[in-house]
């Protein structure tokens, strides 16, 4: 089976029952749970403790050191660890990375916030980092385990394994913190971890996987950290691709920072904002990610990603819309469905189409670097003028413009599609794809 398009709907279900994806999602729970950790399951323990507000916002360079991963992805791809090595390159990573979670899950776990709120916080980035570390492994993984038309699907299951796994961990350090106290929730909540290295043990070492040279020397490590960027950059049109990553999601990341001050100032109660912001929201995202795999498997690539745009970027209007209509529950239920079935589609078929670009050889590299540049600029913009932009044109006015902004990254998706650049630009890791679209 490949993405053709021109299939059966049957075509675009088989594939989640598939080897790579079902990988994919065990992957994706141990993916999600150390975010969990330093997330609202930590907020809680703190607030729980007695610690004041300023000293629980520190805690969000736990976050930021996600934001910094490429600086050691290249590690992933090119140093082998002694005596697992023989497990495989890839292998050998995620049960290295895997026991550094939750060795920083439970020294997390041993800490007492009352007693040293300093060491609370190290424990904390040290989460963080060991956290990222995984994802960078996982990532590299999943993406070499896949088929290229796996890609979608891939995904989708990781995503779904993401969003299980760190609402999973998150209600459980919070039942068994009721009962036996948050360092035993916590060390319960690192055996999270045991699925992705599991999987690796189970499935062995993906058979795309291309060994990077050994790093031995300054200059082979120097050319392991460089090598990622030379290869993207000698591809044709590799600096409109960058474009493209870098504004592709400007729209929808200004659109949501502000969301829940729209439905504040509407009106709306805690209560209602849980239903249908939370609730629909939550169960909408997952029927968007099931459906990216399927387009993503029945029309292929191209066609599903510049639908997802086209989706996502109306998916802002939907706001307007609501901003429009000041307090009503139908359309907030309506819109809060629809953004969230396309965000759901969106991450699934343009996640999908970055993995595509990696070149084998740099998997971990080279996706760590996509990923965090697919953010940077957003989250540049919403923490510098979301607030502004909204105080000087209101709400209504501010969603149509986020609507507008959306639309450079879509037609300049078009644009590449149509002039044969989005083939052109796949790495090794999509090879297949493109031939199987045209």
């Amino acid at each position: 089976m490949r993405a053709t398009g021109k299939g059966n709907w049957l075509d675009g279900v088989r594939p989640y029952v598939e080897q790579g994806p079902l990988a994919a999602f065990f992957l994706g729970i141990s993916s999600g749970f150390p975010y969990a950790m330093i997330g609202a399951t930590l907020t809680s323990r703190l607030a729980q403790d007695g610690i004041d507000k300023k000293t629980i916002t520190a805690f969000t360079l736990g976050f930021l050191v996600y934001n910094m991963k490429p600086l050691w992805a290249w590690m992933v791809d090119g140093v082998r660890i002694p005596v697992l090595h023989q497990l495989g390159q890839r292998v050998s990573w995620l049960i290295f990375a895997g026991v550094l979670v939750m060795a920083a899950v439970a020294n997390l776990a041993l800490v007492d916030p009352k007693a040293d709120i300093g060491a609370t916080v190290m424990a904390a980035i040290l989460v963080g980092f060991a956290g990222a570390t995984f994802d960078i492994v996982i990532d590299a993984y999943r993406i070499e385990t896949l088929k290229p038309y796996q890609l979608g699907v891939g995904s989708g299951m990781t995503q779904y394994g993401w969003r299980i796994g760190s609402v999973a961990a998150g209600a459980l350090a919070l039942v068994l913190a009721a009962r036996i106290g948050w360092s035993g929730a916590y060390l319960a909540c690192a055996a999270f971890a045991l699925p992705a290295m599991l999987t690796g043990l189970i499935v062995g070492e993906p058979v795309r996987h291309r060994e990077a040279a050994a790093r031995r020397g300054v200059a082979e490590i120097a050319n392991s950290i460089i090598g990622p960027f030379i290869e993207f950059f000698a591809r044709r049109g590799a600096i409109i691709v960058l474009i493209f990553i870098l504004i592709h999601k400007i729209g929808d990341t200004l659109g949501q920072i502000v969301l829940r001050l729209l439905l504040n100032d509407l009106g709306f109660s805690n209560d209602e904002i849980a239903i249908y912001d939370v609730g629909i929201g939550f169960w909408a995202y997952l029927i968007g990610i099931f459906l990216g795999g399927w387009l993503y498997a029945a029309l292929g690539m191209k066609r599903s990603v510049l639908l997802s745009l086209a989706l996502m970027a109306i998916s802002n209007a939907s706001f307007a819309v609501l901003a429009s209509a000041g307090h009503s529950v139908a359309g907030l239920s309506a819109a809060i469905a629809f953004e969230n079935i396309a965000s759901g589609i969106g991450g699934v078929t343009v996640v999908a189409y970055f993995a595509a670009l990696c070149d084998l050889r740099f998997t971990a590299s080279q996706y760590a670097l996509i990923s965090a540049a697919s953010s940077v600029v957003g989250r540049l913009l919403t923490a510098t003028t979301a607030g502004a932009l909204v105080e000087q044109f209101g709400y209504i006015n501010f969603y149509w413009l986020t609507t507008i902004i959306a639309f450079p990254g879509l037609i300049l998706f078009w644009w590449m599609s149509r002039t044969g650049l989005v083939d052109q630009s796949i790495g090794s890791a999509g090879r297949g794809t493109e031939q199987a679209e045209r």
